[in-house]
């Protein structure tokens, strides 16, 4: 029982923490931009979603504390929170572009800091590892329905893309397996935000966002595209141990 109690307490205000900061950017975006309830709704569901499910999957794990690694990725989760709620007020209020361009630099910044404190202090998981994936994927389908607005409907296919693979691995198993590390694939990764918010600027010509979010999109193509193929050829291999998490 004793054990359970200290189990509770060091992981849950963690959780707390994250959709409490969340509340509270979303109120400083309220006070300066006077972003309207859409916003303030999508803001906090992206909140209660990413605080719900990691605060499951650490008690899933059995986490003993939240870690320093997860509080960045917190940090960087409330960051996407409030880029979600600025975007969403945009179809109704117009969009604050500075904004949404200032907390998404920050966010990607901070992008791999996560995982060198991780690794510094010997505190990496495979849950505070897929934490930073799902922010950093649903960040790069934010940005890209921001971009589409402008571009067109095109370019969701690079945010959409990545929860596409996951829903083909529900029919088809294979596609869950463990890829090997790749330099490539961080790369590919690491350039869709980059190029996105390159895009989401205003900085550049039409033509030229064009084709900056074009490199983006057929570099993700080809990166999918040589996993998808690797994870075909070795699907009837015996499973190694495994070097790194499956995009899924």
């Amino acid at each position: 029982m004793t054990t359970q109690i200290r189990h509770v307490s060091t992981v849950t205000p963690g959780v707390v923490a994250g959709l409490g900061a969340q509340l509270v950017l979303l109120a400083l975006l309220w006070a300066a931009l006077r972003i309207g309830p859409s916003a303030l709704a999508a803001g906090t569901a992206c909140a209660v979603v990413t605080c719900a499910t990691l605060g499951y999957a650490l008690h899933r794990t059995r986490a003993r504390t939240f870690g320093q690694a997860n509080w960045v990725t917190m940090f960087r989760a409330i960051l996407v929170g409030g880029v979600t709620a600025l975007v969403a007020d945009g179809f109704m209020h117009g969009h604050s572009t500075v904004a949404i361009v200032a907390l998404s630099v920050v966010a990607l910044i901070l992008d791999g800091v996560d995982g060198h404190v991780a690794r510094r202090t010997g505190t990496a998981t495979a849950v505070g590892a897929r934490f930073d994936m799902e922010v950093d994927a649903f960040l790069i389908l934010v940005l890209s329905v921001f971009v589409a607005e402008s571009l067109g409907p095109w370019v969701l296919l690079i945010g959409a893309m990545r929860y596409v693979f996951v829903a083909a691995g529900w029919v088809m198993p294979w596609l869950k397996g463990a890829l090997p590390p790749s330099f490539a694939r961080k790369t590919v990764a690491a350039a869709q935000g980059i190029l996105l918010v390159v895009a989401a600027s205003g900085l550049l010509s039409e033509n030229a966002s064009i084709a900056v979010v074009g490199l983006a999109l057929a570099s993700l193509v080809w990166s999918f595209g040589r996993d998808v193929r690797w994870l075909w050829h070795n699907h009837n291999q015996p499973r190694r141990a495994e070097t790194s998490l499956p995009r899924a």
